[in-house]
Order: C-alpha cells, then structure tokens, then sequence
C-alpha cells in the first residue's frame, strides 16, 4: 500500500509542488515557475539513479512544461490549470478499452460478475471525462482558489467514492451470486 501512495505522489509531484507553492504564496507565475523545475529535477534525478520511467512520467513532464511555459510566457494561469483535465481525458480514453479493469479483480469477481466489471470499467471511464470537464470549466473561470479546492478535494473525493460505491456493489453481487449457485 505504501508503494501505491509513493508511486501516486510520485505520478503527481508537479501538481503538488505547484498548490503548495501556491497556497503559500498566492502567487500563479512562481508556483507555475517552481513545478516546471521541479518536474525537470524529478526526471533528472531519476535518470541520475538509473530509474526507468514510464510513457506517462514523459507525457506528465511534457504538459508540465508546455502549458506551464504557456501559462508563464501568457501570465495567463489557464494553461497549467488545464494540466489535469488533459491527464483525466487520457486517462479516459484509455479506460475505454473493454475488460481494461479483470486485470485488477481478485479472481473471485473475474469469475463470477465480469460483465458487471466491463460495466464498471465504461463508469470510470466516463467519471474521468466527467471529472476533466469540470476540470476546464473551473480553469476557464479563472478562480484559482475554487481550482485548488476542485483538484485537492472534489477529484480525490469523486474517485474514493466511486471505489466505494464499486466495492459495495461487487461484494454484494459476488456474494449473491456464490449463495445463488450453491442453492
């Protein structure tokens, strides 16, 4: 579980660095500054420990340092504020795959609900596209304070409660249906 947290705050250090520096400075252009080199020095460091990184360390590295460079050269804070939207469309789109999420089921929900995990899947993959369109709707309003909020609780929370609400519905289906067939 622990790998999980690092691997996760890894995957979002940039974002993290920028709202810190934000919420301590309430200033765009520096916190925008502080995560593109931070996100350089992240990459560099890992290449110095001989790391492998992933396709999406690259693309996260990439966005950091388009739009935030847009964002710096622009003065306007909409370019880097659209960053996770980008991440949630992709995301999307890629969890529209069929069967994207058996492989992340213990063998007993594989076995006994799989079409209610491709049904599962296509929800998440709409509350991505759900989750990053509120993403440039509050980017494009500029509210830098509603964004930090929107990103540090609301997509955080949206997605703990939509595990929640999957594990309920799987244990329960399971367990239904593993009672159904021993009678």
């Amino acid at each position: 579980m622990n790998n999980v947290f690092a691997r996760l705050a890894s995957d979002f250090f940039s974002t993290i660095v920028f709202l810190a520096i934000y919420l301590l400075s309430d200033n765009v252009l520096l916190a925008t500054g502080v995560a593109i080199a931070s996100s350089v020095a992240q990459v560099a460091y890992a290449h110095v420990k001989g790391e492998p990184l992933s396709f999406m360390t690259y693309a996260s590295l990439a966005l950091v340092v388009v739009l935030g460079g847009a964002t710096l050269l622009t003065k306007d804070p909409r370019f880097v504020l659209a960053k996770p939207a980008i991440a949630h469309f992709a995301i999307g789109a890629i969890m529209l795959k069929r069967d994207w999420m058996l492989r992340y089921m213990p063998q007993a929900v594989v076995d006994t609900i799989p079409e209610y995990v491709t049904f599962a899947g296509y929800a998440w993959a709409t509350l991505m596209f759900v989750l990053g369109c509120g993403t440039v709707g509050i980017a494009m309003s500029g509210d830098m304070k509603l964004w930090a909020f929107y990103v540090s609780f609301v997509l955080p929370g949206a997605k703990l409660a939509a595990f929640a609400v999957q594990y309920a519905a799987f244990r329960i289906l399971v367990t239904s249906r593993i009672r159904a067939a021993r009678a």
